[in-house]
């Protein structure tokens, strides 16, 4: 459905968001690691319940919440696939940020979940992070690596994208249940959002 210019409402108890979608045809340069003691660790098989703490570590102030509703054989249906990998970003001996690369469709990337805890960002670790993203994202026979952000993230997640080597290609706007009048997440979280319901 295509929406014309103008103002439409939204339902109480319902949120709405614009997401851009971001690709990169070809491999940047490669950017050096800013200091930091982070490491990265994939994750093999990893278990549904650290998969959803850490996500909700992450996410929670931005309203991720997909992956919170589903089952626990839902989500390790897509976790545990040979084709999608998770990735944990350690600091001083905690996971405190999640790295997802989906290469589950022929000749991409989709860099499905990407993010550090609220006391990492700032620090450069996200940058850290990226730059690993990208090594891994960019294999042998892979054309396009690509991933969506949205107006719920940080408002510097769009500029962070682009300055990686991202670019736009598509906007979308998205209308689902708020996540905090469910029970999904808390009620106090994402304080950014009005909470209308």
């Amino acid at each position: 459905m295509i929406l014309e210019a103008g103002y439409y409402d939204v339902p109480p108890a319902k949120i709405a968001t614009v997401v851009t979608h971001l690709e990169m045809l070809a491999p940047p340069p490669r950017v050096p690691d800013p200091p930091g003691s982070w490491t990265l660790r994939r994750v093999a098989r990893p278990e549904p319940n650290w998969f959803r703490d850490l996500y909700r570590r992450v996410g929670a102030d931005w309203l991720w919440c997909v992956r919170l509703r589903m089952s626990d054989g839902e989500l390790a249906d897509i976790i545990r696939d040979e084709r999608v990998e998770v990735h944990a970003l350690a600091h001083e001996g905690s996971d405190e940020g999640l790295l997802e690369l989906d290469f589950r469709c022929d000749g991409e990337c989709e860099i499905g979940f990407f993010g550090v805890t609220a006391p990492l960002i700032g620090t450069g670790a996200g940058r850290f992070l990226m730059n690993r993203a990208l090594v891994l994202a960019w294999r042998d026979g892979i054309r396009r690596v690509w991933l969506h952000t949205c107006s719920l993230d940080s408002p510097r997640a769009l500029t962070f994208y682009q300055r990686a080597g991202f670019r736009p290609f598509r906007t979308e706007v998205e209308v689902m249940d708020d996540p905090r009048l469910d029970g999904t997440l808390p009620r106090d979280v994402a304080r950014h959002v009005p909470l209308i319901g």
